[in-house]
This record gives C-alpha cells, structure tokens and sequence, in this order.
C-alpha cells in the first residue's frame, strides 16, 4: 500500500512536470516517465483501455507529414487505408495515452510552424514587393 502511494505522488510529480515543461525534449521525457510509472502501478494491465483507431484529416501535405513524423517519433505507426485521401491518416492506439502525448506535441509544434511560416511569408512579400502584404486593401 506504501509503495503504491509513493509512485502515485511520484506519477502526480511528472504531470506536473509535463503541464509546465519549458522543451519538447522536457515534455516527451516526462511523458514517457509517466507511462512506466502507470504500468509499474497495481492493476494497471487490468484497466488500461482497449486499442481504438482513430482517424484524422488535415487541410493540407505539412500538415500530414508533421503529424505522421510525431507519430513516428512516439513508436506509432501512422496507416491510410486505399482509396483514403492524401490527407487523411489513421492511427491505431490506446486513445487517452495518445492525445496525452503525441496530439499535444503535434498541436504545439503545428503552431510554432505556423507563426514561422507566417513571419517568412510576411518578410519575403516585404522584400520581394516593398510593401507589406497585411495592410488594408484600397476599395473603390
């Protein structure tokens, strides 16, 4: 029963580790520990979820081939059935543990992209054109 108790303070440490994080690299260790410490506890291969497959679809190929490299990156292995669009991928995977993990990390990085891909956008329409792009349009 002790032991039990300290790795539950011990798995309520790394959440909290996991929610303020400051790297990538300080997330995916925390989560991993997290997950070897919810197998270590008492009936935790009695109550872990079933597999499920999920499916996701996204707007355009960056955005496919982020998500498919974070899976990767997890040990997931990201399928798409024949006749799926391009842009539609499936996972297999015990969902909670999942959206925990590989969707908040995708979901971080997507939008660190997205403000680089905006702030390189904004510059070179600057350079290229001698005026920014974001101001507004002249309506006669």
């Amino acid at each position: 029963m002790n032991g039990d108790r300290k790795l539950r303070d011990k798995l309520a440490k790394l959440e909290a580790l996991f929610r303020r994080a400051g790297s990538l690299g300080e997330k995916s260790a925390a989560g991993a520990a997290i997950e070897r410490l919810q197998g270590r506890l008492p009936g935790a291969g009695r109550e872990q979820e079933p597999e499920v497959e999920l499916q996701y679809t996204f707007p355009d190929l960056w955005c496919v081939d982020l998500f498919r490299a974070v899976c990767r990156k997890h040990g997931v292995r990201p399928f798409r059935y024949k006749r799926q669009r391009h842009t539609t991928v499936m996972v297999r995977v015990r969902e909670r543990q999942f959206d925990r993990v590989v969707w908040r990390e995708y979901c971080q990085l997507h939008s660190e992209l997205n403000a680089y891909f905006n702030d390189v956008t904004d510059h070179l329409i600057s350079r290229a054109m001698g005026s920014g792009g974001s101001s507004k349009l002249d309506l006669k």
